[in-house]
């Protein structure tokens, strides 16, 4: 039995005497994406400290963009305050200084030194390596290739594959039940969730209100926009049809799901593999997985993007001429029918049938893509609305409030999603003074993540967030920040590593840069602020980390262990939910990744469909100039 990002804790704390008599997997750490599987692995106990040594040189250890930030961070446990590197390209010395001393940062180990070594300027392509040396230590960084479209020549081929190998294909998912009816669909196809969850999720943690995170159908739009706007870029590597296939395996399975009334099927669910579970089709919540008949899903429940990607796999339909096994036409509708039945009854759909930021920005991306497909005025009159939805939700500062009141809107999957939209939305918006709201609030959103995360010492750049901690499930209290999603939330339960999070607002930066007509020459076409913010968030889940552990499976000096029995299959070019705040903290301060051994394992090391989806868009929409 394994465990997923949504498992039940009851039923492993149920397990915790047979976890204690099994050992963990720790896998090998690869350094290429050559495998197309992940390997079995020796087992052994695992647990994931703070690396002990006194000199670190932590830098990304997939790939950095040729004419983009290059920036190795350096920790040293000790008293000297000067110290040196050197770069090396090719294994030869291209540049030496002196290390630059960052502000003084206790908040994940006291009595460290943190430095920093720029090497932006160097733009030959080539393998590179930094070398530090401070008061009798040396230190190496790990050898990280340079080149144009970095990550995405490097790790796009595995990126995508992980979605094949995603792939569910059980042919029992042709004939299950809906939870409380005496009706049976078929919900075959789509993608298993996460590597030890074989269920299918548009989202999950609607009971939550703020917390839905957009899964299987953004996992599908991003797959059709990549294949329709970004064709250059796929077909230069070789990747159009592999992706082309992908992005109808998603349109597909969104077909399937779309109920005959107009509404899709949030969740096929088995209560994470439970036995003697039944599979179907359902909601449900909580730690325990209970079921639910909130089944319906509502834009912010993955339907919003849901249309997104049908209406997008239509266009990618007439662009190339193939389709799934269903046609481009029958995409279209799907979409513009889910869409009708949507504007009518989505508040029905909500725990609470309140609707809220996420269905603002997830209905949005639907309308820009219908508008995009079909040209037709009344999605351009919908979009409107809500792009007025969403900047009304705005604060002065710049950030955004997740409802009708004060509570702060933060997302550990997609916070950089209401950008996206706006900038979707500004991209189909002939009336300037309307457009030119939306650009004066996406400069403002990008503003606010820029102070927010510079407000502090932040050796990393890693983004920081506000939030506010639950009283008897509801946001309440001050509004705090921090650097990680508090523990003490809505969902009662739900708290992981936040790669997707990561590469969302990486996207964000990128995407929203652009839609200001930005032309820095930092790299990515932003100025020096806004490239090195992307670049950070990618940094990190690529090994530029306190750990120094790579998230993306495949590639890079060191991977997340593999621990079978909590976390499930590990697959080249699936990403690790990654680094949290320490255990036992409420509003999730300190830090954390895999401090077992223990049954929760899944909320660092468990691979998750939405890193790989946002990681995948994130490259994409840093590997040259983003098409629309």
């Amino acid at each position: 039995m394994t465990a997923s990002p949504h498992f039940s804790l009851t039923g492993l704390r149920a397990l915790a005497a047979l976890a204690l008599a099994l050992t963990l997997a720790l896998s090998g750490a690869p350094h290429a994406a050559a495998a197309a599987s992940a390997e079995s692995k020796p087992k052994t106990t695992v647990s994931v400290g703070l690396p002990s040594a006194p000199l670190l040189v932590q830098i990304n250890q997939v790939a950095l963009e040729r004419q983009g930030p290059k920036r190795a961070i350096v920790e040293y446990a000790g008293d000297a305050e000067h110290g040196r590197y050197t770069v090396l390209r090719d294994g030869k010395p291209i540049k030496r200084g002196e290390l630059r001393p960052l502000p003084a940062f206790t908040a994940w180990a006291p009595g460290k030194r943190y430095f920093s070594v720029d090497f932006s300027e160097a733009q030959q392509a080539g393998r590179y390596q930094v070398e530090v040396s401070i008061d009798q230590l040396q230190a190496r960084s790990a050898v990280v290739p340079v080149r144009d479209d970095a990550i995405f020549a490097t790790a796009g081929a595995q990126l995508l594959g992980y979605f094949k190998r995603s792939r569910h294909t059980d042919p029992a998912d042709r004939d299950l039940p809906i939870f409380q009816t005496t009706r049976r669909v078929n919900a075959w196809g789509g993608w298993q969730d996460a590597g030890g969850d074989k269920g299918k999720y548009l989202s999950h943690l609607g009971y939550a209100n703020h917390f839905n995170p957009q899964q299987a159908s953004m996992a599908a739009w991003v797959l059709a926009y990549g294949a329709h706007a970004r064709k250059s870029l796929f077909a230069a590597h070789g990747l159009q049809t592999q992706v082309e296939d992908e992005a109808f395996w998603g349109a597909d399975y969104l077909h399937r799901i779309l109920d005959a009334d107009g509404y899709f099927y949030t969740t096929v669910f088995d209560q994470w593999g439970t036995p003697g579970a039944v599979r179907m089709v359902t909601g449900y919540e909580g730690a325990a997985g209970t079921y639910t008949a909130l089944y319906r899903s509502a834009f912010r429940a993955g339907a919003g993007m849901a249309i997104a990607a049908l209406a997008r796999a239509s266009m990618l339909a007439k662009q190339s001429g193939r389709h799934g096994e269903f046609d481009g036409a029958q995409y279209l509708a799907d979409a513009e029918r889910a869409y009708a039945h949507l504007r009518r009854f989505n508040p029905q759909y909500g725990a609470d049938g309140k609707e809220n930021i996420i269905d603002d920005y997830t209905a949005l991306m639907a309308l820009v893509e219908l508008h995009n497909a079909t040209g037709q005025s009344r999605y351009l009159d919908d979009a409107r609305a809500r792009a007025a939805s969403l900047i009304a939700r705005q604060q002065a500062d710049g950030g955004f409030v997740s409802d009708g009141g004060r509570r702060p809107y933060y997302h550990a999957a997609e916070a950089g999603l209401p950008v996206i939209s706006l900038s979707a939305y500004a991209g189909i918006e002939p009336e300037q003074a309307r457009r030119q709201r939306a650009l004066d609030a996406i400069g403002a959103a990008l503003k606010h993540e820029l102070a927010i995360t510079d407000a502090v010492a932040n050796p990393y750049g890693y983004a920081r967030q506000r939030f506010q901690l639950a009283q008897d499930g509801q946001a309440a209290g001050e509004v705090l920040e921090g650097f990680f999603i508090p523990h003490r939330n809505e969902t009662g339960y739900w708290w992981q590593g936040e790669s997707a999070r990561l590469a969302s607002l990486s996207a964000a930066m990128a995407v929203g840069g652009r839609a200001l007509a930005e032309h820095g020459a930092a790299g990515y076409g932003l100025s020096a602020d806004r490239a090195g913010y992307a670049q950070s968030q990618l940094d990190w889940t690529l090994g530029r980390n306190p750990y120094g552990i790579c998230m993306l499976y495949g590639f890079g000096r060191s991977n997340p262990p593999t621990v079978l029995e909590s976390a499930g299959e590990m697959f080249v070019g699936g990403i690790s939910n990654g680094i949290t705040g320490a255990v036992g903290s409420d509003t999730g301060a300190g830090i954390a990744f895999a401090p077992g051994p223990d049954s929760e394992q899944w909320r660092w090391v468990e691979q998750w469909i939405p890193h790989t989806t946002w990681m995948l868009y994130a490259v994409m929409a840093m590997s040259g100039e983003e098409a629309r």
